[in-house]
């Protein structure tokens, strides 16, 4: 399946992918994360954590589940956000797996470290908004039911973490439409794979679609992101310890003369000793977070969340270029996951906010408790 997934287009390995899909619901596993009044296991946000690890192990394992991003996190703000009618109609499908769904937050024309900055609009026009943007990097659209839009509802609101609102947009609405599935590192695959660029074109919803009330799009976005920073931080350890495996076994059995294998190597022993404290340490980290938001808040847990998405990100980066110096020529092919993750796993310092920015907002929180 994994090869499958590198390799080919969704087209082709979506029917095995919703097989296995299948498989899970019937073995009881399936949308572990939610709350059982809508199908779920109703696990803590650490119990997952340590769920998301062992599924990250596979390219798929997340997708398999139910629990893959966007949809997860979509799935969380409805929850907690919604109205019965948008539970109704939006999030039982999305959670029952017969729908796929997208979030549009990202713009080209602005820095998507600040997602206070940006020129999509919805305006009020009666019982509908109005809205007309250009976004990017909208993950899954190919495919998707419906969108999570960022959009701006009050540009002269005084407070810029107050000008933007959550609307739902169904995609069959006349107004949206893909532009493309944006190659990321040389791979443009479609469906739940995909990273689309999208226009919004006088595109018109009922106010009824609207998440939560005017203005609060940035701190829903905040309340959807926490969370989704430990799915992310425990699938990339879940990586970890596939490429850490794969590192291994390739060193102790891999002859570099004869009798001699590559493990006997200093400089390769270094690697895997200084692999196996980072993800050791990483996933302490990411878990004790996940505990305190469970017990105080994603609020009391800010520092936490800044944290460990840059410190997992460089583990993660660290950990997959050992395993592909380790394999050498093999880690340069799909033979294994190592290069694909490589490619694929590059934006985890990235996307969710630039580990530059996570570092410089965590020091001046720190520092303001010392003046």
């Amino acid at each position: 399946m994994e090869k499958l997934l590198i390799s080919s287009p969704w087209a082709e390995v979506e029917p095995l992918f919703n097989q296995k899909r299948e498989v899970v619901k019937e073995a009881g596993l399936w949308g572990l994360a939610l709350p059982e009044a809508y199908g779920g296991q109703g696990l803590t946000l650490a119990e997952f954590g340590r769920v998301s690890e062992v599924l990250g192990r596979t390219p798929g394992g997340h997708y398999v589940f139910g629990c893959q991003a966007p949809d997860m996190g979509n799935m969380e703000l409805l929850v907690h956000a919604g109205t019965e009618a948008q539970r109704e109609r939006f999030l039982q499908p999305l959670a029952r797996g017969e729908v796929r769904s997208c979030f549009a937050m990202t713009e080209p024309e602005h820095a998507g470290s600040n997602p206070t900055w940006m020129s999509t609009t919805a305006a009020r026009e009666g019982n509908e908004y109005v809205i007309n943007g250009h976004k990017w990097f909208i993950t899954a659209a190919e495919g998707a039911a419906f969108a999570v839009v960022m959009a701006v509802t009050d540009p002269d609101a005084e407070s810029r973490h107050a000008r933007a609102s959550q609307i739902i947009v169904p995609l069959d609405t006349p107004g949206f439409h893909i532009e493309r599935n944006i190659s990321v590192m040389g791979e443009a695959h479609g469906g739940w794979n995909s990273h689309a660029e999208v226009w919004f074109e006088d595109v018109r919803v009922p106010v009824e679609n609207l998440i939560g009330e005017e203005g609060k799009g940035f701190a829903l976005a905040q309340l959807r992101l926490g969370p989704g920073r430990i799915h992310h931080c425990m699938r990339w350890i879940g990586i970890c310890e596939r490429a850490f495996d794969i590192m291994c076994s390739r060193a102790a059995r891999r002859e570099v003369a004869p009798g001699r294998h590559l493990g006997g190597q200093g400089m390769v022993q270094a690697w895997i000793a200084e692999s196996r404290a980072e993800i050791n340490a990483a996933r302490l980290m990411v878990l004790e977070t996940a505990h305190k938001i469970d017990n105080e808040g994603i609020y009391a847990a800010r520092d936490e969340i800044s944290l460990i998405k840059f410190f997992a990100a460089e583990v993660l980066m660290r950990v997959l270029d050992r395993a592909l110096q380790t394999l050498g020529g093999l880690g340069m092919s799909d033979d294994t996951p190592i290069a694909y993750w490589y490619r694929h796993e590059r934006a985890s310092r990235i996307y969710d906010g630039p580990d530059e920015v996570h570092k410089m907002s965590v020091a001046r929180r720190i520092l303001r408790r010392y003046q």
